[in-house]
């Protein structure tokens, strides 16, 4: 377990269900947020290995966390619409977040407390009847206060707008390929026939780098194929680089399929309150969840603190949901237009203003700005349904 383990009952106090990024982040922001509704018990059943995950996101503030990143960037990359801009980020910056990184961030705020700590064990029940009741596979029943539940999305959504499938490998190259300083967020130089893709890709350093194909697909469609994503890789070395396929290594594949849903999840049932993606924190119209699932952590803590209960959470304004959805139904009706989209809201010295509007935090009139540059015919047909 990834920290300190939890030997006795729970009776009272917060189980959080699941030990990836939301669990664990929550965890800590409880335990530097005192006071706290009694003890906090992080239920993992061990078989997801976080120390063998990452993120990535962009972010202007300095969070608890912050010790967990462990690469940070200043620059970004973008390949559209026939234009190749290194773009400045501004007072934002791109940061990488590996899982051991990330644990051992999170034990400097939870092993000093004593009643913060994991139980391994599998969810078999979750019922609400008084106050929760959590059922392990050994038998065991904790009664906790409050559960916050982070076990991830279901696979298929009946309410996603689209599906981001994307399968990425570790490339090592014998010459060096890549920029260490500026990360390739979107490459368009991949076949848009079918379905919008792109190429990312994050250096670690001159010869080594993680290369994703990134799709978005109607979610009632199977997904892509592994020998698909791995030939468009191929094809955009060859013929995009141009670089031969004996100077370059391809490590195991990673390929997942991500539901996007762009209107408001339902968080709460009672004293069971579901966090990170399976609670919305996915953007919609990027897939990024890393910086959203801290801000909302950090709310939750808080709220506790202040009120006794988790519920005195920033509101997101129905706008930007009605953003994400006419975005992912323009793309679907036709490829190319996240290219076309992607080239018009990038053409600029600074990314910052871009960031900012995926971040949620402009105003009408800064998204008026923003959206006068772009293309406009398919954003309005994905508003109106027309």
């Amino acid at each position: 377990m990834s920290l300190r383990t939890w030997d006795g009952p729970l009776n009272g106090g917060i189980a959080i269900l699941g030990g990836g990024l939301s669990g664990l982040s929550l965890a800590a922001h409880l335990a530097a947020t005192p006071p706290r509704p009694g003890p906090v018990v992080v239920v993992d059943d061990g078989v997801h290995d976080i120390t063998a995950a990452s993120w990535a996101s962009w972010t202007r503030r300095t969070g608890l966390l912050e010790s967990a990143a462990t690469e940070v960037f200043d620059r970004m990359r973008v390949v559209a619409g026939g234009h190749d801009r290194t773009l400045a980020l501004g007072d934002y910056r791109y940061r990488v977040v590996h899982g051991a990184a990330l644990v051992a961030a999170v034990r400097r705020h939870t092993d000093p407390v004593p009643d913060v700590g994991s139980s391994a064990g599998r969810v078999v029940d979750v019922d609400y009847v008084e106050r929760p009741r959590v059922v392990l596979d050994d038998g065991r029943e904790l009664r906790p206060d409050w559960v916050f539940d982070a076990r991830g999305p279901v696979a298929v959504d009946s309410r996603a707008d689209a599906a981001l499938d994307f399968l990425g490998v570790r490339i090592r190259a014998d010459d060096p390929l890549f920029d260490p300083h500026v990360p390739v967020l979107f490459d368009f130089r991949t076949d848009q026939t079918d379905r919008a893709s792109f190429v990312y890709v994050l250096p670690a350093d001159a010869h080594h780098a993680l290369v994703e194909h990134v799709c978005f697909l109607d979610p009632a469609t199977p997904g892509v194929p592994t020998d698909v994503h791995l030939a468009a890789i191929r094809v955009y070395f060859s013929e995009v680089l141009g670089v031969a396929e004996s100077t370059y290594e391809v490590g195991s594949p990673e390929q997942a399929r991500l539901p996007l849903v762009a209107r408001p999840a339902e968080r709460s049932d009672g004293r069971i309150v579901r966090i990170g993606a399976a609670a919305g924190m996915l953007k919609a119209s990027s897939g990024y969840a890393y910086e959203q699932i801290q801000r909302d952590c950090e709310a939750i803590a808080w709220s506790f603190a202040q009120h006794g209960h988790p519920f005195d959470l920033p509101k997101r304004h129905n706008r930007f949901a009605r953003y994400d959805r006419a975005l992912l139904t323009a793309v679907l009706d036709r490829p190319g237009f996240l290219e076309e989209l992607f080239a018009a809201l990038f053409a600029r010295g600074s990314a910052a203003p871009v960031l900012r509007f995926l971040d949620e935090d402009t105003s009408l009139r800064d998204d008026a700005r923003l959206f006068a540059s772009l293309p406009a015919g398919p954003l309005i047909r994905g508003l109106t349904g027309r």
